[in-house]
């Protein structure tokens, strides 16, 4: 089983499902596809049907899009729940999973994630106020019915939709509360987070698209050491 993932630096979709097979110890291999440099565009469509990452490759079989790999990966092995066990509880992570993979567009737009980074004021909150309470809302009523520290208790393919989120958090000092904080620590806590992160920081490519200092205009795109 092999994961084509994209730059870890920046790449949220590929994070996720990787966070779902190193945490679940479901033996895998992964390859990492840039997301820029010269013909990258044509290389990731000569190897993604939707010239897209994540791809999950398994056999003679082709996934593509993060859902739809956790989604099969859960399909695979149940006994891993992936998915909390609990019916309710299987309903409300994937209806969060489903709203974090579709919402939070402010925060998506405004706030990249960068794994290396440090951004502290450099995100207007008013961009993203709508999106920090709805996650202090949606965080906040599952961490109390669940008692943390992850969304449903244990670790599921629900936090790892969310884990990119949080993320951003840290990396642009945003103003959350102590709750929304826990979590962010939990995330970065976990073992499989900590993998991914430690081969993140290692990694000498720039994508000027996911840099908030070219974004906003404070340095030209290719000018990034």
């Amino acid at each position: 089983m092999k994961l084509l993932i994209g730059n870890r630096n920046y790449s949220t979709w590929s994070l996720r499902p990787w966070l779902v097979l190193r945490h679940f110890e479901i033996p895998f291999e992964d390859e990492v596809l840039m997301l820029s440099g010269e013909s990258w565009r044509e290389t990731l469509a000569e190897r993604s049907p939707t010239g897209k990452v994540p791809v999950l490759i398994d056999g003679d079989l082709v996934v593509p899009e993060t859902l739809a790999i956790i989604e099969y990966l859960a399909d695979l092995h149940p006994e891993k729940q992936i998915w909390p066990a609990n019916r309710d509880d299987r309903a409300l992570a994937r209806a969060a999973a489903s709203e974090m993979h579709a919402g939070f567009q402010g925060l998506r737009s405004h706030a990249p994630m960068n794994l290396r980074a440090s951004h502290s004021g450099k995100v207007d909150v008013e961009l993203v106020r709508k999106d920090l309470h709805r996650v202090e809302q949606l965080w906040g009523q599952l961490l109390s019915r669940s008692g943390g520290p992850f969304l449903f208790g244990a670790f599921t393919a629900a936090d790892a939709m969310f884990a990119p989120l949080a993320t951003r958090l840290r990396t642009y000092a945003l103003p959350v509360s102590d709750t929304a904080s826990a979590y962010v620590e939990a995330i970065y806590s976990l073992p499989a987070f900590q993998d991914w992160l430690t081969l993140a920081l290692h990694e000498p490519w720039i994508v000027d698209d996911d840099e908030i200092d070219v974004i906003q205009g404070r340095v030209a795109a290719g000018t990034l050491a």
